[in-house]
């Protein structure tokens, strides 16, 4: 359905698919297992890596790191490094990111009210 080239979806589908594309560019952007979970853990404050480590205790580093910089690239997230030694990396929600939060709680209330309720 979806034709994604490196740039993102190609100008005949978003024309031709007007009505189904916000759906997809959405879907494209957040396709990753913790991106969801990162941006709810960002969403009150701004946090270091390690503290997103630690949150996300299964994740591996590779796929942490892979996670935030298709986060950042996509505009949802800000990477802030400080001159410091060691450097202290901190990320937060962008505005982009922040006007996001709300779908994610919708799922977040979604997931509550029937997350544990059996098929």
């Amino acid at each position: 359905m979806a034709r994604i080239c490196k740039d993102g979806f190609e100008k005949e589908f978003i024309n031709e698919h007007r009505d189904v594309y916000g759906i997809a560019y959405t879907q494209n952007i957040l396709s990753g297992r913790w991106k969801y979970i990162i941006l709810w853990f960002l969403k009150t404050k701004e946090r270091r890596y390690s503290e997103i480590k630690a949150f996300l205790w299964d994740i591996s580093q590779g796929s942490l790191t892979k996670q935030l910089r298709e986060l950042e690239a996509d505009g949802l997230i800000n990477r802030e490094v400080f001159p410091e030694v060691p450097p202290r990396v901190e990320y937060s929600l962008t505005t982009k990111g922040r006007e996001f939060i709300p779908v994610i709680d919708v799922m977040e209330n979604f997931g509550k009210k029937y997350g544990e309720k059996s098929q």
